[in-house]
């Protein structure tokens, strides 16, 4: 799998990208038991969205 990143792409608008966002949210939520720990990268992960998501608003 080529993982480079290909310039000649445009990149999304800020509408599209908070709608995949989104989407990508509720889809975590319905397939995670609530009571299920998160693993420590996805949470550093997690934590990261949520302190810049913090800066943009």
């Amino acid at each position: 799998m080529d993982t480079r990143i290909n310039n000649d792409f445009e990149q999304i608008d800020h509408k599209t990208c908070v709608s995949i966002c989104d989407a990508i949210g509720e889809r975590l939520q319905q397939n995670m038991r609530t009571e299920t720990e998160l693993p420590p990268r996805l949470r550093e992960l997690v934590d990261e969205l949520s302190r810049r998501d913090g800066e943009l608003h």
